[in-house]
């Protein structure tokens, strides 16, 4: 992914028009390059995506969400969901599904981290559900098989996303030692890698809801892992009035915008942290990545689920910059 190259990204984000007619679009640093109709060159197969999430609490998961099923270079193969009322927060996901026509597998995943005492017990956006169309039940139980069945369905095929605390894929690389190696890639919003100005400190929500699963996950040895940490997505964000302006309009994001009530109940900002992990995925011009090792604390009081950062040559990947305009292009191309 690093070696430029090899890749030959467009100059912005891709339409669906300019997806099904010409140019060059990026899965995940591999260019795939259409020249024109007429040339009847086949059309990349869409990326096939797992996605991890814990939505209901910040309202970037739905934005997330929102995003991936708009996607058309988007195959999105099933959804997990983590943390507090893991039902609650399937049947948001179910929500965004249904007002795109998508019948995507939804599986509620594991509630609590796995030592920690739970930080995240609530999913208050499903205060929401009542105004929506949603699916109301789902396989219990299941969340980690159907990961894990369906990674060795497809080997080398699959970029698994998460964008919560990482229970779910840490028991399921547990289970399964295997998995990480049958990936195509992992990509997690998990981690601050830098000195860089966070009103957390040097702590990451995700990565600290349960440290003992984040450091099974970056342990693991996938062929690439990407971390988008708050280093970058601090960056990229939007007022309540911004959101109301931009969402409302389109159909796909009126469930998001009505779920970002709860959220803007106590907060005046929205960050794009999931949806600009998501969006690395189909679009190599929005980050630089650098190369290095992660290593998570589980033993320093007061700094438990602290992730570091050693560039070199290491197994990881971190964003290390980001372009916030070239990311919105990409994010409201896609509806």
């Amino acid at each position: 992914m690093d070696d430029k190259s090899k890749m030959t990204p467009p100059s912005g984000s891709v339409t669906r028009r300019q997806f099904l007619q010409c140019g060059t679009v990026t899965l995940f640093g591999v260019g795939l390059t259409r020249t024109s109709v007429a040339q009847e060159v086949p059309i990349p197969e869409p990326q096939k995506v797992l996605f991890d999430t814990d939505i209901g609490s910040d309202i970037d998961d739905a934005v997330c969400l929102a995003y991936l099923l708009a996607q058309p270079r988007c195959e999105l193969l099933g959804i997990t969901t983590g943390t507090g009322e893991s039902a609650k927060r399937a049947q948001l996901a179910s929500v965004l599904c249904k007002v795109a026509d998508q019948n995507i597998p939804i599986y509620p995943g594991t509630e609590n981290p796995l030592i920690v005492k739970q930080r995240q017990n609530f999913a208050e956006q499903a205060s929401k559900l009542h105004n929506w169309e949603h699916q109301a039940a789902f396989p219990m139980s299941k969340a980690i098989s159907f990961l894990r069945d369906t990674i060795r369905s497809h080997p080398g095929e699959i970029i698994l996303l998460a964008v919560g605390p990482l229970t779910n894929i840490a028991l399921l690389f547990a289970i399964d030692p295997e998995v990480p190696s049958l990936l195509k890639g992992l990509v997690t919003m998990c981690g601050k890698f830098t000195n860089s100005p966070s009103p957390w400190g040097d702590t990451e929500w995700n990565a600290i809801v349960d440290p003992h699963a984040t450091a099974i996950v970056f342990q693991s040895r996938p062929p690439i892992h990407r971390s988008i940490g708050l280093d970058v997505t601090l960056q990229v964000k939007m007022t309540p009035t911004e959101v109301m302006e931009r969402f409302e309009g389109i159909p796909l994001l009126r469930p998001v915008y009505d779920f970002s009530k709860i959220w803007f109940e106590k907060r005046s900002i929205l960050h794009f942290h999931d949806p600009l992990a998501a969006a690395t995925l189909f679009n190599d011009q929005i980050c630089n990545f650098e190369k290095g090792s992660i290593t998570v604390d589980l033993t320093t009081h007061g700094h438990i689920g602290v992730t570091h950062w050693d560039q070199g040559s290491g197994p990881h990947q971190i964003a290390s910059t980001v372009q916030p305009d070239h990311f919105f292009e990409e994010y409201f191309s896609v509806f």
